[in-house]
């Protein structure tokens, strides 16, 4: 089950889907059931673009010494009213007294309505319930970043070159904006420009170069040996890394 909370600037029929939200709880609980582990899709981050349905899981390990019997729906809550709700979690015994419940969510860009504002730290709220009856609620017991996809290019000019002179690199960086469903520039960042041989699988940093209010690349290096070269976004908060794919330059 998904529950979507709009922001203020949603009006009329749509509207009405936030009196679906649960009354909020303070932390709490009764006995010994304790929540030691909570992951989102196994690196806690969440990437999301403008197209496609992104499945995510979330997995919250628990202990009681009666053992775990189950857990309530997770929410998921975020910058600008973002909400949704997991399925109703499976929960695996790893012992007499832990199991690991974990739900999932299925996120699509194109109908949950998502604001560019919903990007950053999101939070994590379970419930689970042991055998003896104990249970606990935890209001932000794990946390994840909600990022927007991004994508980069890189393109090495001359091709081929000859050994020694000067290559220009040039490239742009955009990223999802999910209220026009298209990627758009992505500004005033700082992009790795990176090396590797042909021989290699290892890139190596060059330079470090700043995109114009634009999201344009453009860098100068020396050419040496026959290699690919591409620009590297390291990622924030809101934005997600991504590299680029490499440009192969023939050196003669």
């Amino acid at each position: 089950m998904r529950i979507r909370v709009f922001g203020a600037s949603v009006t009329g029929a749509l509207a009405l889907c936030a009196v679906a939200v649960p009354l909020a709880h303070a932390d709490g609980g009764s006995g010994d059931t304790t929540i030691t582990k909570v992951v989102v899709d196994g690196d806690n981050k969440v990437v999301v673009g403008t197209s496609g349905v992104v499945t995510v899981k979330v997995a919250v390990t628990a202990k009681d010494d009666s053992g775990i019997k189950s857990a309530d729906n997770f929410s998921l809550s975020g910058p600008d009213h973002g909400f949704f709700t997991t399925s109703k979690p499976t929960c695996v015994a790893a012992s007499s007294t832990t199991s690991t419940c974990t739900g999932t969510v299925k996120i699509d860009p194109k109908v949950d309505y998502l604001s560019n504002a919903s990007a950053g730290t999101w939070y994590v709220d379970a419930w689970v319930d042991a055998k003896d009856g104990d249970f606990v609620w935890v209001e932000k017991a794990g946390s994840f970043t909600f990022q927007r996809a991004a994508k980069l290019t890189a393109d090495a000019t001359p091709e081929p070159v000859k050994k020694g002179k000067t290559l220009t690199v040039t490239g742009s960086l955009t990223r999802a904006n999910w209220e026009s469903l298209k990627y758009g520039a992505y500004g005033s960042q700082s992009v790795k420009l990176q090396f590797r041989k042909k021989s290699s699988s290892t890139y190596t940093t060059l330079k470090t170069v700043k995109a114009t209010s634009a999201g344009a690349l453009k860098t100068t290096t020396k050419a040496t040996v026959d290699g690919y070269y591409r620009y590297s976004f390291a990622g924030n908060g809101t934005t997600a890394a991504v590299n680029a794919t490499g440009d192969l330059v023939d050196v003669k």
